[in-house]
């Protein structure tokens, strides 16, 4: 267990047990030092604030939350970069979302952010997949000593294309709380956009032609009139599942030879 009564991520027991059936989230707080990441993390985790941590204390908690219904076990790790990014490998393989955060009353805190939110970019372009990002700008009970306004947090955040929000880890669970589990929300968006989708093909349930007789009256010759059958919408089978499929066009009392048209992968075109 940590300090915090959450289990760690790498804890073994019988909870672990239990949490293996549900879906896991991991989500990595970055910042510079003073920044407040352990106080949100604490927060989050047990709903009071803590002033004071060793700065160079870095664990990953497990928490298991319900967002929209739904249970998650979400894996937050308080990292504890100095004043600089370093190491940053251990956090960009292993996150599907981040927290960049800032404090609002030290403009050195937030010009330090630039830094991860680039570290990030270039390693969405290089993998070649999106990763959540939300921006922080902590400390909002400190409004009377703020030194980065909130335009300059939207902006930032606007020019990496990531959600921004401000809040207080000292005065403000619920806002907290939100943060975290739309940083949920949004890896949840952004795996059944990756999910594939199956295509339709169109089939036939009785042959796409039949013909209706028309009995002959006055002495005329009788005549034949081609119908169209329904068509229905179905998904698209797999590669094993195809078959050949041949349509004839025809016309009414015609000698030639009706062409043919053959299209693979359950497809018909007539």
């Amino acid at each position: 267990m940590s300090v915090f009564g959450k289990p760690r991520a790498g804890s073994l027991g019988p909870e672990r047990l239990i949490h293996s059936s549900i879906p896991e989230v991991n989500v990595a707080i970055l910042g510079c030092r003073g920044a407040g990441k352990s106080a949100l993390t604490v927060k989050f985790l047990t709903k009071r604030f803590i002033s004071e941590y060793d700065p160079n204390l870095e664990d990953t908690y497990t928490s298991e939350e319900t967002v929209d219904q739904q249970p998650i076990l979400l894996k937050v790790m308080d990292t504890a970069d100095q004043d600089v990014p370093r190491n940053c490998k251990r956090y960009l393989s292993w996150a599907q979302a981040f927290l960049v955060v800032y404090g609002i009353d030290d403009r050195r805190n937030f010009e330090g952010c630039s830094q991860y939110l680039e570290i990030i970019a270039h390693h969405a372009k290089e993998t070649q997949h999106d990763y959540p990002v939300l921006l922080l700008g902590n400390k909002l009970d400190m409004a009377q000593y703020r030194q980065v306004a909130k335009s300059e947090g939207m902006t930032l955040a606007s020019k990496f294309g990531c959600l921004f929000y401000e809040v207080s880890a000292c005065l403000d669970f619920e806002a907290v709380q939100h943060v975290f589990h739309e940083a949920i929300r949004e890896v949840r968006r952004e795996q059944e956009k990756n999910m594939p989708s199956r295509p339709l093909f169109i089939s036939e349930e009785r042959s796409i032609f039949h013909q209706a007789p028309l009995t002959a009256k006055h002495g005329l010759p009788s005549c034949t009139f081609n119908t169209l059958s329904t068509v229905n919408y179905k998904e698209m089978p797999t590669v094993a599942q195809a078959k050949l499929v041949t349509v004839k066009s025809s016309r009414a009392q015609s000698k030639r030879k009706a062409p043919t048209l053959t299209l693979l992968k359950g497809f018909k075109i007539f």
